[in-house]
């Protein structure tokens, strides 16, 4: 069966990447955050295709949230380093790791002397201290790094630095005040940085990208920049929405039409998707039931773009993306890292 060769061809729901937005996302962070001053995190979209075009504008060294994605992007040969960036206690997913570590360089968060058990069973040889600077997830105390850090070298593991995520402030609207937070979260990392040692201070997001110039942070772990979503859209953030579900219309009365994606195709946890010039009634687990604003609703067959609120568990719904340039298909890329 041939791939299709335009938009209105594809089947439905289906993932779709702008490559015009995509490639203007990459160029401006690589302007703010050039080489290794970022280290995108390719939870937010699993896709190794996608982290090539990173590495293309110079962004070398990649975060992880899982295993497999270290795993994926050392088989797909993209990128020099991988920071996993979450702990594991996995023995075996830990295994495949270290196997594979004389390929490229990787570490794993630990805050624990539990995750540093599994990390030295498994053979790992590079870690870095989680810590926590105010989001109540993962990340050991600040006063507690320093020993953790001592505890591993004693084990003969390199520790490198330290890692803190200050997610609890992404969503800060007033810019004066975000930046005030900001600072208190990564003197809490320095200090902990200061204990531990090693040459990595690796923070931030897309919420926070452009709040480190000053902060002693190394590398920021941003990811939903190269993609979007309307949580992040909300910030007013240098970014445009690349990427998009596109569904299908099924029904339509005279006052509300039904397109074929819905929660089984989009990440609902930050709300509703949005559909330009419509009201979202309500999504269903295959529809998205919706009205148009002032303009005539669209014709049963019509195909309609949604944009996410959530990219990263969106991402992680579909097998594929469409590149796109206008209503053209360019590439396909499979959603090659999705999965544990």
């Amino acid at each position: 069966m041939k791939d299709p060769r335009v938009v209105s061809e594809l089947s439905t729901p289906a993932a779709v990447i702008d490559l015009t937005a995509l490639d203007s996302n990459l160029t401006t962070m690589a302007q703010v955050l050039p080489g290794d001053r970022l280290r995108p995190h390719v939870k937010a979209t699993k896709c190794t295709a996608l982290a090539r075009r990173q590495v293309a504008v110079g962004h070398r060294h990649f975060t992880c949230a899982t295993p497999r994605e270290i795993l994926g992007m050392v088989r797909a040969g993209v990128g020099e380093s991988y920071l996993l960036a979450n702990e594991t206690l996995d023995d075996e997913r830990l295994r495949a790791l270290a196997a594979v570590q004389h390929e490229a360089l990787i570490m794993i968060a630990i805050d624990s002397t539990e995750t540093l058990d599994a990390a030295d069973r498994a053979g790992i040889g590079n870690v870095v201290i989680d810590v926590n600077v105010g989001l109540p997830r993962c990340g050991i105390p600040v006063d507690d790094a320093g020993r953790l850090a001592d505890d591993a070298r004693a084990r003969g593991l390199t520790v490198h630095g330290v890692m803190g995520y200050e997610g609890h402030l992404m969503m800060v609207g007033d810019a004066t005040e975000k930046q005030r937070k900001v600072d208190e979260s990564m003197a809490l990392l320095r200090q902990a940085a200061r204990d531990v040692g090693g040459t990595i201070i690796s923070a931030g997001g897309t919420g926070t990208f452009n709040m480190h110039a000053h902060t002693g942070v190394t590398d920021v772990q941003a990811g939903s920049y190269s993609l979007m979503d309307t949580q992040y859209a909300a910030l007013g953030l240098p970014f445009a929405q690349a990427m998009f579900v596109l569904g299908t219309v099924i029904s339509r009365t005279k006052d509300w039409a039904v397109i074929d994606a819905g929660l089984k195709s989009l990440g609902m946890d930050h709300g509703n998707p949005h559909i330009e010039g419509a009201t979202i009634w309500f999504v269903s687990d295959e529809h998205i039931t919706f009205s148009m604003k002032s303009s005539e609703l669209p014709r049963v067959g019509d195909k309609v773009r949604v944009t996410p609120a959530h990219i990263d568990p969106t991402m992680a719904m579909h097998e594929v993306a469409w590149a796109i340039n206008d209503d053209t298909i360019v590439d396909r890329w499979g959603i090659d890292l999705r999965g544990w």
